[in-house]
C-alpha cells in the first residue's frame, strides 16, 4: 500500500471556503482518475498561533498507480488548486510504502 500525503497550510480567511472546495470539488476530482482507494483529510491540532495546516492521505494500492497519477492527473489537477488559492497556501508532499500495520493487544 502506497500512502501520498499532502500538508496544506492555509491562511484563515479561506478555510472554510478551501474545505468546502476540497470536499466537494478537489478530493473527488483525485479519487476519480482510479489511482486511489480513498483519502483522509486531517486538521492539524496543536500551537493556536500557527496557521491553520491540513494533512490530506490519499491511499493507493501500488506505486504504480501512483506514479500514474502522478504523471497523467497531478499537474493539471494541483494547477487548479494553485490558479483558485494563489498566494493564500504552502503545500508539501510525501509518498509512503507501508511496511507493517500493528494491532493493539487485546485484554
Amino acid at each position: 500500500m502506497i500512502l501520498y500525503s499532502v500538508t496544506i497550510v492555509i491562511q484563515p480567511d479561506i478555510e472554510s471556503e478551501w474545505i468546502d472546495w476540497m470536499t466537494k470539488v478537489h478530493v473527488p476530482d483525485v479519487l476519480r482518475t482510479g489511482c486511489f482507494l480513498d483519502c483522509q483529510i486531517w486538521k492539524l491540532i496543536g500551537a493556536e498561533n500557527e496557521e491553520p495546516t491540513y494533512i490530506l492521505q490519499y491511499r493507493s494500492p501500488s506505486l504504480e498507480e501512483y506514479h500514474r497519477y502522478r504523471d497523467n492527473f497531478a499537474p493539471a489537477l494541483q494547477k487548479e488548486h494553485t490558479e483558485r488559492f494563489n498566494g493564500r497556501f504552502r503545500g508539501s508532499r510525501q509518498v509512503m510504502e507501508e511496511i507493517a500495520i500493528a494491532h493493539s493487544p487485546t485484554p
